[in-house]
């Protein structure tokens, strides 16, 4: 063997674990890349990234050329080694080249290429889809012939073609947010509460019907220009006697220069009304949403399956959910809490348990009971007196006011953590 035959073949030996390393960094680089991020760069017109999501979108050629082209080179490297080994070593060549050939592989062609696509999948992926999208359509007959076998021996074995879709759960999108670090906490929470309102009904977040403030056209004129003038809403139900028999929404915009001039009338106000707005319980708060944005509407009346008006419920109910409370007040200070020490709080058993956890980092159920005295009943299993305790987690709770087989109100107390080793919900008769 002459000596520019032995450099022809160091050489090509070298080339071939070049190779190698070149197809163990584009399969982990096109598998590692994020699909989302690479369906951006596509749509901005990026070369790369269009060839790579065409590869992508058919992975069982991708990997059938990869892997031909891999095994294709180490196996031609192997026998290059072998043949230079035999005639630097003799007989003994065989073993030396198989143990120096499978670290240089392992080292140089597998795990360092590997290691630096999956830290810069996109810096290898995207320029790799070149070069693989010629060897696809060079090596089609073959890559088709592989697939086939491969698709035969995996029907033998009872396997189906698997689904390549990309489509994520709520799940999954949640843990994908909560990954994405430099969003920032609070748009996190927003995103993952949007994600949330498919699944939260209307009847979550609605003013219940004992609650609705309304004007009832059966009350004397001047009890509801009161009611107006004082108006803590700007839109009201207007009634006659019950509230199944509404008339309409009355926007208090609409009368505040009739009020200010003092000219306004039962007819007038009347005449202001707008027709009300219906919806079925169960509707998700995303369809709601959706809904209030076709109908051009701000403000729902929610009924059962009898058509019985149950409660009420608003587009800032729904905004709320996505971004939280926005209100002046803090957040120790509601309409229905008040902190009466450094960790005690007197609460309104008509309290919202959602926006209690939400406002107060606590963690109360929610799965069945909307409001904290339905929490209460479902926990104590009657109707309890005053002074009943009950413990929930890491709060002590106990009831103030029982009054029309309802709780008003109770003092909730927050424990340290080292006090709150045996939680327990049963509750306490004193």
């Amino acid at each position: 063997m002459t000596e520019t035959t032995l450099w022809l073949m160091l050489g090509g030996l070298v080339l071939l674990i070049l190779l190698s390393a070149f197809f163990s960094s584009s399969e982990t680089a096109l598998m590692a890349i994020n699909r989302y991020r690479l369906r951006h760069l596509a749509e901005q017109g990026k070369k790369g990234a269009l060839r790579a999501q065409k590869l992508l979108a058919e992975p069982d050629k991708l990997i059938g050329v990869i892997l031909l082209g891999n095994n294709f080179v180490n196996i031609l490297a192997s026998a290059l080694a072998t043949i230079l080994a035999v005639h630097f070593w003799g007989d003994q060549g065989v073993a030396i080249s198989t143990t120096l050939l499978t670290i240089v592989i392992l080292v140089f062609a597998e795990v360092t290429p590997k290691t630096l696509a999956v830290n810069h999948p996109e810096k290898i992926a995207l320029p790799a889809s070149l070069p693989l999208q010629w060897l696809l359509k060079l090596l089609f007959p073959l890559v088709w012939l592989v697939n086939q076998i491969t698709r035969v021996l995996l029907r033998l074995l009872g396997q189906n073609q698997p689904d390549n879709s990309q489509q994520l759960s709520t799940a999954e999108l949640k843990a994908a947010v909560f990954e994405t670090v430099h969003l920032g906490q609070k748009h996190q929470n927003m995103l993952v509460n949007i994600l949330e309102l498919s699944r939260l009904k209307v009847e979550e977040v609605m003013v219940p019907r004992n609650e609705i403030q309304g004007l009832d056209l059966d009350e004397p004129w001047e009890l509801l220009v009161r009611r107006m003038t004082s108006a803590y809403y700007t839109r009201f139900p207007v009634y006659q006697g019950d509230l199944n028999e509404i008339k309409g929404i009355l926007h208090i915009r609409q009368v505040v220069q009739p009020l200010a001039r003092g000219t306004l009338d039962k007819g007038q106000m009347l005449s202001l009304i707008r027709k009300p707005y219906f919806i079925p319980m169960g509707t998700s708060l995303s369809r709601q949403l959706l809904e209030f944005q076709k109908h051009e509407r701000r403000m729902a009346m929610v009924v059962d399956e009898y058509g019985d008006i149950q409660g009420l419920v608003t587009l800032d109910d729904i905004l709320e959910e996505i971004v939280g409370e926005y209100t002046s007040e803090p957040v120790t200070r509601t309409r229905y809490l008040t902190q009466r020490g450094e960790n005690e709080f007197v609460v309104d058993g008509r309290a919202d348990i959602r926006t209690l956890n939400r406002r107060m980092g606590w963690q109360l159920p929610d799965e069945e009971a909307r409001t904290l005295n339905g929490l209460l009943l479902e926990q104590l299993e009657t109707i309890p007196v005053p002074d009943t305790h009950i413990r929930i987690g890491n709060l002590d709770i106990t009831i103030l006011k029982v009054k029309d087989n309802h709780i008003k109100t109770v003092r909730i107390v927050t424990l340290e953590p080292e006090e709150d080793t045996e939680s327990t919900h049963e509750p306490e008769q004193q």
